[in-house]
């Protein structure tokens, strides 16, 4: 039996991270976990560590389809968040917290790629 690679553990550690935020945002309130007191603060804190674990996941994909894809999810989650059965709410500026998450998880990421660059390395 061949060993899971980290690669492969970033992967399944992603998919259930992502299942967990789906869940969590379209579950009531009062069921869903909360870690701290402000709901931008929550999103700020999930989308920045999905999109930590995505870069770890996906190695190869560029960082800017990691970051259009999980901005996209933010988006979703607050389509299904205004259906009438889902008793949320939708909040443009829960996907801007998500989306700056996202740009701050990525920005140290991008300056490694962008010194190496400069370095012809």
């Amino acid at each position: 039996m061949r060993p899971i690679t980290w690669v492969r553990a970033a992967q399944l550690l992603f998919w259930a991270a992502l299942a967990f935020t789906f869940y969590s945002a379209v579950v009531p309130p009062s069921r869903a976990l909360q870690l701290v007191p402000w709901d931008k603060a929550e999103h700020f804190i999930a989308f920045y560590a999905l999109t930590g674990v995505a870069a770890a996941a996906f190695p190869r994909r560029s960082l800017a389809l990691i970051a259009l894809a999980l901005s996209a999810f933010g988006a979703l989650i607050e389509v299904v968040q205004g259906l009438p059965f889902v008793h949320r709410d939708r909040d443009f500026w829960d996907w801007v917290a998500d989306s700056l998450a996202i740009a701050a998880a990525l920005a140290p990421m991008a300056l490694v790629w962008w010194r190496r660059e400069a370095q012809g390395r």
